[in-house]
Order: C-alpha cells, then structure tokens, then sequence
C-alpha cells in the first residue's frame, strides 16, 4: 500500500488578537501515513460576512461604508482514487442577497470584473489538485492551499471570507529525523484583497512563465524548539533582475512560555540595497489569560508582504496594519486574551515607534491601531462567530482616527 504525506493548512483563518497568541505555531506536515481506499470525503463552509469602516466622508453603518457577502464553499477528496493517487475539489459561491440595494455599497470579496454590479454573485473553482505518496515523499500538484508556516510569502490568507490559493506543484520530504523538507513551484494565484474590484475568480501568472521557487526545510529535534528556513527564487523579466528571498523563523516553548525569532532579507539588484526585516515575540499563558508583546523592524528598500494577498509574515501583523509594518517602520504590538462567555476576548495595540517619512502623508509619524475582538463557536461547535472593533489612527495633522466593525459567521458541515 502506498504511503501518503499529507498537508494540512494550520495557519490561523484570522489575524487578529483574540488567537492563541502565545502557542508556538507547530508543523504543517504530518508523518507520513497508510493511505486507504476510503472513497470521497465531502464538506464546506456556509459564510455570512459583514464589514462597515467609516471616513471623512462616510458614518459607521452608512451603506456607502459597509460591505458584505454570503458565501458557500463545498470539498470533496478522495485520498487514494486508484493506485494512490489521490484528488481533492473545492469550489466557492458568493452574493450580497441583494443587500447592495440598501444596506452595502460593495462586497469584501469579488468574482467578476468590475464595480459592485459586475461581482455581486458568482463563483470560481479555488482547490483541484492530485496528491500521490512513495516512501517518505508526497507529491501534490495543481490548485491548492499555502501554508504560511511553510511558505511566508506566498501563502493563503484567512481573515476574508474565503482563502486565496496557488496554481503550484509541491513535493515533501520526512526521510531525516524529525526534519520536514518541503519543494514547490508556485506558477500562479488568485490575489485576497477587500473589495469588489479584487476578483478572486482570476489566476494570473505570479512571474510569467518562470514562476517562483521555494524550498523550505523544518526541523524539531531539539524540544520545544521548531527552527525554518524558506528560500525563493524568482527569475528576473525583461530587464529585470532576478530575486531571492531569504526567511528564517525560530519558536521556543517551555511549560507556559514562548519565545519567538524571524528575520530575513529580499535581494535584487535593482534594489537600491538588499532589503532586510527582523522581529521578535515573548509569550506567556495564565489559565484563561494570556498575553504577549512582538516587534518587527523593516527597511524602506522593499515591502515584506505576501504575493498573493495584503498581509505580512511578520509577528507585529493585526486586523488592518499591513500597511504600516511591512515597509521601514519599527513597529511594537502587546496583546492580551481572556477565555470568557464561552470564548474568547483578544485586545491589542500596535504602535510604529519609527515610521517612513515619505509616506502617509510626507511626515515622520506614529500610527496605531487598537483591535478588540471575541470569537466563540455555537450550534455544538459547527458554527464559529467572531465580532472585531479596530480604531486606527494614521497620525497625520488635520486627518481624523477611523473605525472599523467586523462580524462574520462561518457554519461547517
């Protein structure tokens, strides 16, 4: 019987404070297991998502500044189709039921081309892949999902109502002890980005035909201890020179703490210089408190940011600060969560001590941002509900601090 390798995605499906901040983000890749002939395994999701952020020129709650959608996905996999190899489906459905015509003004996902009008409802094929496994070696090839514990810079992002996902072929590799090898070639993408104008129904080519490489190797010999390192390559176009990144990421815990270490550079010539980014994150875990404080530096030569999205991989990253951390900013964000009302409660604040002078206005500013989130599952746990608030204040002169209101619903079935 062949053996399979399976991956998982394990990254969080929101980046927010109320996660569990302080638990070491753990392997992706599972060992290596029998494969049988246990025919289709079907699932989904049923969404309901809901935005509002007002503006100088809009209220909170006022359609012209809220967005939302309703969206069901359904999956189907099959581990071992014949002689192990195995298929995995998932195909995506949205709509605004309407509401465009009095309560929203956009949606925070879309499918066509186009205003409001041209991606209200429609749907896209987001996973078709084939798996197949020898020995310690699985193979998966076609559309699927990122994780970004694996890969930092291309990887599929959770807090919209649906994942983005990659055109890819990946390979991994258990055969040294306690080392996760994983190969891929990323050849296109789907961009998750808000609104009705990013059409997640799209896949372009992420670097035309030559695509990107990555090889990533994971090791957990030591206890407590999970060290990665990831590299990408990236032939250069037309006069274009090529690039590489360089991504490095090291976890600690022991008892009821954690201690975490990242850092890595962008290189190209056509730089001004090779681009560099570091952080780090301590955490602690009180019972039904916990708590953490993070720092990211980065440097004003490139943006550290996903391809195939808006966030960063950095450990600074909350609801809306993208932005602001992932191009030469030091940025510092503490957070804490209280297990409450049968959830979770999550408060954090994100200050950029240093920011660019030649953004955000032209002036040498501190912007912040303050979330406060609860999360819980209802309906004997098929069903997860999460309420955000986030103020966040650019700090530039004569431009007022903007708030934003957050409330999605996700039932598995």
């Amino acid at each position: 019987m062949k053996k399979t390798l399976l991956l998982s995605v394990v990254a969080s499906t929101m980046i927010m404070a109320g996660g569990d901040i302080t638990a070491p983000v753990e392997p992706v890749v599972e060992t290596p297991v029998v494969a049988e002939a246990s025919g289709w395994d079907f699932s989904g999701q049923a969404v309901l998502y809901y935005q509002t952020r007002d503006s100088a020129a809009f209220d909170l709650f006022d359609q012209e500044a809220s967005a939302a959608d309703a969206g069901l996905q359904l999956r189907a996999v099959n581990k071992d189709v014949f002689s192990g190899v195995g298929m995995g489906f998932e195909v995506n459905g949205l709509s605004t039921l309407n509401l465009e015509n009095g309560v929203v003004s956009n949606t925070m996902q879309g499918v066509g081309n186009g205003d409001i009008d041209d991606a209200t409802d429609g749907g896209w094929i987001s996973q078709a892949y084939l798996t197949y496994g020898f020995g310690n070696t699985s193979l998966k090839l076609g559309r699927q999902e990122l994780p970004k514990a694996l890969s930092p810079f291309a990887f599929s992002e959770g807090w919209n109502v649906f994942k983005n996902t990659f055109d890819a072929a990946l390979i991994v590799n258990t055969d040294i002890t306690d080392t996760t090898l994983v190969g891929a070639w990323v050849a296109g993408a789907n961009h998750n980005g808000f609104g009705a104008g990013n059409n997640l129904s799209d896949f372009n080519s992420v670097n035309e035909d030559d695509g990107i490489y990555m090889l990533t190797a994971q090791n957990k010999s030591f206890e407590g201890l999970t060290l990665t390192g990831t590299g990408y390559f990236a032939a250069g176009q037309g006069s274009a020179d090529d690039t590489v990144i360089l991504w490095a990421d090291a976890k600690f815990a022991v008892s009821d703490y954690s201690i975490a270490l990242q850092g890595g550079t962008i290189m190209n010539d056509d730089l001004a210089d090779d681009a560099v980014a570091f952080g780090a994150k301590v955490g602690a875990n009180f019972g039904m408190f916990d708590a953490s404080v993070a720092y990211s530096s980065t440097d004003e030569n490139a943006v550290f940011a996903n391809v195939g999205g808006v966030k960063t991989p950095l450990y600074t990253q909350m609801i809306l600060n993208q932005g602001v951390i992932s191009f030469d900013a030091d940025y510092v964000k503490a957070a804490v969560g209280v297990k409450a009302l049968g959830g979770k409660f999550g408060v954090a604040y994100g200050y950029a001590v240093n920011h660019a002078d030649d953004i955000a206005g032209g002036a040498d500013n501190n912007p912040y941002e303050l979330d406060v989130t609860y999360k819980t599952k209802v309906f004997n746990g098929s069903t997860t509900v999460f309420a955000g608030y986030v103020l966040t204040d650019d700090d530039i002169a004569g431009v007022d601090s903007r708030n934003l209101v957050r409330v999605w619903g996700r039932y598995n079935f």
